[in-house]
């Protein structure tokens, strides 16, 4: 801690979040409330049809509507010379060729591949005006037969051309030959088919965009719920090419939630933009939440089928898995990188697993795109790795703990390098499993069993010994590996001339309190009070650059870029002080918001040094004045964190209703900068896991039809599903960035569906119950 005025707000302490203040009064601001003169609105017009052909579009009607200004098409977007939306990351298939990529346009022009694919807009002076206008358009499709089954996708005809067995890739990892030898001289084998279902992103801010053009600079302003700004102005730039970077501003301003699915880049922010030039006038759309299930990508959907070998003592020898992945119609912006390099990696788990292979295979359907969502492909290895651990425990009649415990990777082994790719730097996995097992009163478990089962309940417990690799980095290696930007962060702080701070990030708060968290960083670092620090982001006009929010990088890759910031203006601000003071600059300490000269009474305070930067009378003649510093970090390695989540259920055996009756995580975050955010962020993913075990599933009927597309029939996790949740953490520093921090923010969502579903499955007694556990599945596994 840096001075006593920061010791209450500085880092560790639980600092109530300044960001709320403004939204629980009603005061914040998201896209939806900003309005522009003269402005105009669109409404999309969006494919009945999972696959069919355009014929042709009239829009004679609805260009008579009152009020209606043009009704816009993919054609109308391709003559503009406008390019496709791009995905992001290059995935090498097994063979060392390139993935397939489908043509993605914005608007469909030829052909729409999933219902609620946008391939044309109306464009009028009220909603209503455009909606009608919609309404008036006349589209003739011919139908086609569509691919909506992901177990037989590949043997189905291909949905693009070019594009056989609609596979996008077929990709691989580890040493298959090794693998396969351990598990054919395995004392026992485990196999395990598993389901992990779609998940429909549900953000409580629907998306929503305002394009701007000012023909009077020939420049483009975009605001838009995005949780990277910086990268949507890049895509919009460089690929769809709507304008030169330098005249296009992009303003990501409050977003009420993400979970991914506001990184990516859409066709609807694509077309108002554009748009507004056409027009000639401001351009907003905002998505009713019908809009949202059919059009935001959705997440998970993956086939597998997994095999555990272990020796005569339980050791894990071998694990192969072998993975088929819904990718939806096209290759969304990260979509081709989750089901690979953010899931296969992660398949060693806390393990020492010697052996690995998997393989991948990226399927195009005719349904939404996939692509990340809370934990992408950290929750899908997880679940795959503690799933069949916990079969192979009950299947040898071991205690599924102790099976874990003799398996993990112990501290003494570290940094210890994985068969699939990873190093992990640091952690204490038995110090978690130690907690959570107290925690949940593991001895006392037999006595509640029988408890329930005397008042009529089956009650069953599961355990989930989960890693993850968060902050995505270093940028070298993710580029080598398909990325095609880098993966670092920037960050600059300016001090003003009375000692107040306006602190400049890449990256994006949407809910996790970066203003808040920021601030308790820079006023600890400075040893000023909390107050004084302002947090400035999501406007690529006011921030120089940055990579955005996603994969739990922002403090350790964000705030790890103001720590240098803030080192650099500590070393300008030592030597001024030495001048001021007329000491030698190496006498010259900065202690508790100090400059101080050692072995002296001589100091002055952090804002003395920063007015004497501005009025510079007393001052280097060699240094210039100012005093603000920029920083870009670029990690060495991802962080890890890790932990152990153990939930109990009991379950209605004449309904089949399961209850979340319990649930425990113990992570490891590393240093934790404010232990009620982190608390929040896990209570947040907790529940959003739960609702992928037991409630959520994105289903579409045979004609490609989204069967869940409202709240009747998707089913959202509410208050009394979950249990009042006990959290804890161990630590273990990250070494590698200058907090010791490793990030929190999708922990929840990784580690509780394979524990949930463990617990389901030991209640029931049966391993055939797949996600999401309904009543109906758990009434038919116990009537066998």
């Amino acid at each position: 801690m840096s001075s006593s005025a920061a010791t209450a707000t500085g880092i560790g302490a639980s600092v109530l979040r300044k960001e709320d203040l403004r939204f629980i009064t009603g005061n914040g601001r998201y896209t939806d409330d900003l309005n522009q003169p003269g402005q105009s609105y669109a409404v999309f017009l969006r494919s009945p049809h999972a696959r069919a052909r355009i014929i042709g579009i009239d829009t004679r009607e609805a260009l008579k509507v009152p009020g209606v200004f043009a009704v816009l098409t993919g054609a109308d977007m391709a003559a503009d010379g406008l390019g496709d939306l791009p995905c992001g990351w290059e995935v090498k298939q097994k063979d060392g060729s390139d993935m397939v990529r489908a043509p993605h346009p914005p608007l469909a022009i030829n052909v729409v591949n999933y219902v609620g694919e946008p391939y044309g807009v109306v464009i009028a002076a009220t909603r209503a005006a455009a909606r009608q206008g919609a309404e008036a358009v006349m589209t003739d499709f011919e139908e086609r037969e569509p691919v909506v089954d992901l177990a037989t996708a590949r043997d189905s005809a291909a949905i693009h051309d070019g594009v056989p067995g609609n596979l996008a890739y077929d990709w691989e990892l580890g040493d298959r030959a090794a693998t396969e030898a351990a598990l054919a001289s395995a004392a026992h084998v485990t196999r395990l088919d598993l389901t992990n279902n779609r998940l429909i992103p549900n953000a409580m801010e629907p998306r929503a965009a305002l394009g701007v053009y000012d023909r009077s600079g020939d420049e483009y302003t975009l605001y838009t719920t995005s949780q990277n700004p910086h990268l949507e102005r890049l895509v919009l730039s460089a690929f769809v090419q709507i304008a030169p970077e330098h005249k296009l501003r992009v303003i990501a301003p409050d977003v009420g939630g993400g979970f991914g699915s506001k990184i990516f880049v859409y066709a609807e922010e694509t077309t108002v933009v554009w748009a507004a030039r056409k027009v000639g006038r401001p351009v907003k759309w905002t998505a009713d939440r019908s809009e949202s299930f059919l059009a935001d990508a959705h997440g998970r959907d993956h086939v597998t089928h997994a095999e555990l070998g272990l020796d005569a003592d339980g050791n894990f020898v071998a694990l192969k898995v072998e993975t088929t992945a819904n990718l939806g119609a096209y290759l969304s912006t990260f979509g081709s990188s989750v089901p690979t390099y953010l899931y296969g990696t992660l398949l060693a788990g806390q393990y020492r697993t010697p052996n690995i292979h998997v393989e991948v295979h990226g399927v195009y359907t005719n349904t939404c795109p996939v692509d990340a969502y809370r934990g992408a492909g950290r929750p899908e290895a997880t679940y795959v790795v503690e799933r069949i651990v916990e079969t192979a425990a009950r299947e040898l009649g071991q205690d599924p703990a102790a099976l874990r415990r003799r398996n993990m990777i112990r501290p003494e082994q570290f940094p210890y390098e994985t068969p699939v790719a990873l190093i992990y730097d640091t952690g204490n996995y038995e110090a978690s499993l130690d907690r959570a097992l107290e925690l949940v009163d593991y001895a006392g478990f037999p006595a509640r069993r029988a408890a329930s089962e005397a008042a009529g309940r089956k009650r069953g417990i599961g355990f989930a010994c989960y890693i993850e690799a968060c902050g995505l980095a270093p940028s070298q290696l993710a580029i080598q590996l398909g990325a095609g930007v880098g993966l670092y962060e920037s960050g600059e702080i300016r001090v003003n001339p009375t000692g107040s701070v306006t602190v400049f990030t890449g990256s994006h708060s949407h809910g996790q309190g970066h203003e808040t968290t920021f601030a308790q960083v820079v006023s600890d670092r400075f040893g000023i009070p909390f107050e004084n620090v302002e947090v400035v982001h999501g406007d690529t006009g006011r921030v120089e650059f940055g990579l955005g929010t996603y994969g739990s990088r922002s403090l350790a890759v964000g705030g790890s870029a103001l720590v240098k910031a803030a080192d650099k203006l500590i070393v300008k601000g030592r030597r001024i002080a030495a001048h001021m003071l007329e000491a030698d600059v190496d006498a010259v300490a900065f202690e508790d918001g100090q400059f101080v000269v050692r072995d002296s009474n001589q100091s002055l305070a952090f804002g003395e040094v920063a007015f004497a930067a501005y009025v510079p009378t007393n001052y280097p003649t060699d240094l210039e004045p100012g005093f603000s510093e920029k920083a870009f970090y670029d990690p060495q390695n991802f962080t890890y964190p890790a932990g152990t989540h153990i939930a109990e259920v009991e379950v209605d055996a004449d309904t089949g209703v399961v209850t979340l009756v319990n649930f425990v995580a113990v992570d490891d975050f590393g240093h934790v900068i404010n232990p009620m955010i982190v608390d929040g962020q896990v209570h947040g993913g907790v529940a959003q896991g739960a609702g992928q075990a037991l409630l959520e599933h994105g289903i579409y009927d045979d004609y490609g039809q989204l069967v869940t597309g409202s709240y009747m029939d998707y089913c959202m996790p509410r208050a009394d599903d979950v249990p009042d949740f006990v959290v804890d953490t161990t630590v273990t520093p990250c070494t590698h960035n200058p907090l010791g921090v490793k990030g929190c923010g999708e922990a929840g969502a990784i580690g509780s569906p394979a524990a949930i579903m463990n617990a389901v499955t030991d209640a029931v007694g049966s391993n055939d119950v797949s996600m999401p556990a309904t009543p109906e599945k758990i009434w038919r596994a116990l009537a066998g």
